[in-house]
């Protein structure tokens, strides 16, 4: 597998602009000076995808109320993502990132194995950007099931 660039807690968290399901342009900088969490999943409407995003909206009182905002990025199209959030009831923005270019930057993109092969794909990964745009926790290759919970108990939540 080729060595590929993958972000620390300490680095300053690549900005982007991306589209939500609704439309809208949503960029980590409108988030400066509050938390946020930045997860990267595969596919809308799949299974292991589903479970991750209903487990961050069952949680994401909690972390709310701990200061954390929660963003989604796959590299489905906004209508998919509109209708994705619509059939689970998700009220945290899901982002478009249909060129991968944002994955990229975060080092989401690329080779992983799945099955005992070398594919090329998503890599299911979650970032925690503070307030002043940096890094504090970076987990690559996450399981969609039990995710939340191991990253509230790395928080502290």
């Amino acid at each position: 597998m080729t060595e590929q660039k993958r972000l620390a807690a300490g680095d300053r968290a690549p900005d982007f602009t991306l589209i939500d399901s609704e439309g809208a342009k949503v960029s980590l900088s409108d988030y400066r000076g509050k938390s946020v969490i930045v997860y990267f999943y595969p596919a809308a409407a799949t299974p292991g995808c589903t479970k991750q995003a209903c487990d961050f909206r069952d949680n994401l009182a909690e972390l709310g109320e701990s200061g954390h905002a929660v963003l989604g990025v796959s590299p489905d199209k906004p209508a998919k993502l509109a209708s994705f959030a619509a059939a689970e009831g998700l009220t945290f923005p899901l982002l478009s990132d249909p060129d991968k270019a944002v994955m990229n930057a975060y080092g989401a993109f690329g080779e992983k194995v799945m099955y005992g092969k070398t594919v090329t794909g998503v890599i299911r990964s979650t970032f925690v950007v503070n307030a002043e745009g940096l890094i504090t926790h970076a987990f690559y290759n996450v399981r969609a099931t039990g995710h939340v919970a191991k990253l509230r108990k790395d928080l502290k939540i």
